[in-house]
């Protein structure tokens, strides 16, 4: 084996939908280059991560070997690619490269962060890029979003492929069309390896185009006899369009609504992508519009409590409310996880007597990924050695890699963490780095093994009591122990409220404790934590989380 060895991590993206993070390196073991592919982010379950606002990858190890980090090179604009540069670039601090639209978004996640938006750097689609070892072409493939990419990544130990996301349509409406040609030009270069989207491989259906959903959604908005609401993903702007044609097409009137929606039109519009959209309104201009002549399209397409699509469903959002006899669209599909949310949002219209639609009879949404029968398309086109699923949960990468072995090619499923060697003909895993998620928790990041969140799901479960004590200046305790209650039902069995209770055990406890006790706080705090704890059980059956804190007032 070459003393120089070439490796592919994913250190999100790999084993989940969403947080896409990959990094591949060339040189001598434990001395290579790197360069990060995708910078993503993913949304949190509420239930799991309750109060987180979004989840990125942990990228320690990456940092603690930034100096070899020679760029950062983004695919395209979606969330879980671009999502996490403007909170994570300053760790890592290299160049980020990018076709126009999508740096456009990713120098406004930077600004967001306040960084320096000039580390972004525009490239032109095969423009090659010099990084390290490696230089590096953007290629242009067909996605539900404008300038989606793939990338060949050449290196001394031969030519890979990194798929993005991508789809086999030609006529997108917004984007650039599937070219078989220029993939099979690059296949015809000779494609070592091949990191290819798993999403749809699943699905053994080809891939439907987004010019086949204009004519039923157009339909439908004829025929809805109230306001009509429509959610997709904000940065599906071919999307966008097509709801937006479709109900000019039906005399209705298009409001947009929510701040990413809004951001990613005028991005898509600035640089030149997004042409002949039909005119909008405001929000206070289509207050003043008849229910029957209108079309909201909204964000929150998965769920995202603070989105426009929950706010509806939870009764206005900015002055706008729905009733009986509107139409609520998915023009989306659910991102596996988020079932239970948008759960939440279809079950709060349907008590309002909206009408909820969603793309179960295959007329109003067609996914942005290959589907099986694409796959094996994209396979003979680039024609590689060896193709190495990603970005899909573990049964679809399992699925896919099962799929290039019985069409000749080597694979195997590389999770998060796992380092392949791709140096010699034979694929390898040879080590694991440690990898995992960093949450973004109000304006700070945190560890996902921090405890705080672990906390919250405690007292969730549980509640919380919290308990003070002061002792005096001969370390007697002076007056009573008083405790306070949360998350937990008030009153106890017998009627007396559940913190008196717990402040007369601990007056009996306290009552009983040696000296030993009374003068060391780590003794007095696990005593007095038990007494909660067995109260609380007793009366309620609940386990709490406790906090105790003893004053001790000073001698001088």
């Amino acid at each position: 084996m070459s003393a120089e060895r070439l490796i592919y991590v994913p250190l999100g993206g790999a084993g989940e939908v969403g947080m896409n993070a990959y990094l591949y390196g060339y040189g001598p073991k434990g001395r290579e280059r790197f360069i990060l592919v995708d910078l993503g982010i993913t949304f949190p379950d509420m239930g799991g991560q309750p109060g987180v606002d979004v989840i990125l990858p942990d990228l320690t190890w990456l940092i603690e070997r930034r100096d070899r980090l020679d760029a950062i090179f983004i695919t395209h604009a979606h969330e879980d690619h671009v999502g996490a540069v403007g909170q994570m670039w300053d760790k890592l601090q290299a160049p980020v490269y990018a076709r126009d639209f999508t740096a456009r978004i990713a120098r406004l996640k930077m600004q967001d962060q306040g960084q320096d938006i000039a580390q972004v750097k525009t490239v032109g689609k095969m423009e090659p890029v010099e990084a390290g070892p490696f230089r590096v072409q953007f290629f242009p493939v067909a996605h539900s979003l404008p300038e989606a990419s793939g990338m060949i990544i050449d290196t001394p130990a031969g030519r890979l492929v990194h798929s993005g996301d991508f789809k086999a349509d030609t006529t997108p409406g917004v984007g650039e069309p599937h070219d078989p040609a220029l993939l099979a030009e690059i296949g015809r270069s000779g494609v070592k390896a091949m990191m290819c989207d798993s999403t749809n491989v699943m699905n053994k259906h080809a891939g439907r185009s987004e010019a086949t959903l204009a004519g039923p959604i157009a339909d439908l908005m004829r025929n809805a006899p109230g306001m009509v609401v429509a959610t997709t993903f904000a940065s599906n702007v071919a999307r966008l369009k097509t709801l937006a044609v479709a109900a000019t097409e039906a005399g209705r009137s298009v409001c947009l609504m929510g701040r990413a929606m809004l951001r990613m039109t005028q991005v898509a519009t600035e640089s030149g992508i997004l042409k002949d959209f039909p005119a909008t309104v405001s929000p206070e201009q289509a207050k003043d519009i008849p229910r029957e002549n209108l079309l909201l399209i909204v964000t929150g397409s998965q769920g995202e409590r603070r989105a426009a699509s929950a706010q509806l469903a939870r009764g206005t959002y900015m002055g706008l409310h729905m009733r009986e006899g509107d139409t609520f669209l998915f023009s989306s599909m659910t991102i596996p996880g988020n079932e239970r949310e948008v759960g939440r949002i279809v079950n709060g219209l349907s008590e309002m007597g909206v009408d909820v639609i969603d793309n179960s009879e295959r007329l109003y949404h067609v996914s942005g990924h290959a589907n099986r029968p694409d796959l094996e398309a994209m396979q003979d086109l680039i024609q590689p050695a060896i193709l190495v699923p990603m970005h899909g949960e573990h049964r679809m990468m399992r699925e896919h890699a099962k799929l290039a072995i019985g069409r000749g090619m080597r694979s195997l499923v590389v999770s998060n963490g796992s380092v392949l060697d791709l140096t010699d003909d034979v694929p390898v895993l040879v080590d694991e780095i440690p990898t995992g998620r960093t949450y973004l928790d109000g304006s700070r990041l945190i560890g996902a093994m921090d405890g705080i969140v672990r906390d919250r799901i405690r007292m969730a479960i549980g509640g919380h009591v919290f308990v003070t004590v002061i002792m005096d200046e001969a370390d007697e305790v002076l007056g009573d122990p008083w405790a306070e209650i949360a998350g937990l039902r008030p009153v106890a069995k017998g009627g007396q409220a559940l913190n008196e209770v717990i402040e007369d055990e601990l007056s009996d406890f306290l009552n009983r404790a040696s000296r030993k006790v009374l003068t060391d706080d780590d003794k007095l705090n696990d005593g007095m934590r038990r007494v909660v704890r067995q109260v609380v059980m007793e009366e309620l059956g609940k386990k709490p989380e406790v906090t105790i804190v003893v004053s001790r007032l000073s001698a001088e």
